[in-house]
């Protein structure tokens, strides 16, 4: 039986009432991760915590596996998506790497004007002081790739001059935007001019060097 099947029976068995809760359903992606994955990408929790590079667990389920498990809950999600909304949060919380890559794919596919939230803002207010690159970088492909306008100037602001961490927020998210032909105002980036990069982190300077030098 393919892991996608074995994933899908998985999901199929539970209690429709988990979808009123988002701890519940934590509890129940956090089982579905590990089903279906090769044996041979599956390692020893001390293995994969030592190359997490941030995360609290990584277990290396495949890209479509968690779109399988992204797309169960969205189809099953009640109406106005508020615990879906809430699990975004609490996934960002625990912060295995599967949990960041679902709270993306959830982020780029609910229905936020229904919700009356700004997904930019839901993602600036729950990562973490420090976060690994990839975290960052997953949620603004996801929803740039789900056709989410950029940002305001006015949330780029409020990120270069708040934490660290939204600053290289505010630095990706340009960088993804200018990939993309978006033309963004010179206001912000002088504003990215003062963001700090840390010692050694050489694909945030990279990034910082590209986008200030007009993408060249």
């Amino acid at each position: 039986m393919s892991g996608a099947k074995l994933l899908d029976d998985f999901l199929a068995s539970q209690d429709r009432g988990a979808h009123s809760s988002h701890k519940k359903l934590a509890k129940i992606v956090r089982e579905a991760y590990p089903i279906g994955v090769p044996a041979m990408i599956m390692k020893s929790s001390t293995d994969r915590l030592g190359a997490s590079a941030g995360y609290s667990f990584h277990l290396g389920t495949p890209d479509d596996l968690l779109r399988r498990v992204a797309s169960w809950l969205l189809t099953h999600a009640e109406e106005e998506g508020y615990v879906l909304s809430k699990l975004i949060s609490l996934l960002w919380e625990r912060h295995g790497r599967e949990d960041v890559s679902l709270a993306a794919l959830l982020l780029a596919n609910i229905d936020h004007e229904r919700l009356g939230m700004n997904p930019w803002a839901v993602l600036s207010s729950s990562i973490n002081p420090s976060e690994p690159a990839e975290a960052l970088l997953l949620s603004i492909e996801e929803l740039t790739r789900a056709g989410h306008s950029i940002p305001s100037n006015e949330m780029f602001r409020a990120w270069c001059r708040g934490r660290k961490v939204e600053s290289h927020l505010a630095l990706f998210t340009v960088h993804a935007a200018v990939n993309t032909g978006v033309e963004i105002d010179e206001e912000i980036l002088d504003l990215l001019v003062s963001v700090e990069i840390p010692d050694g982190d050489s694909l945030l300077r990279r990034i910082k060097e590209r986008v200030l030098s007009g993408g060249q």
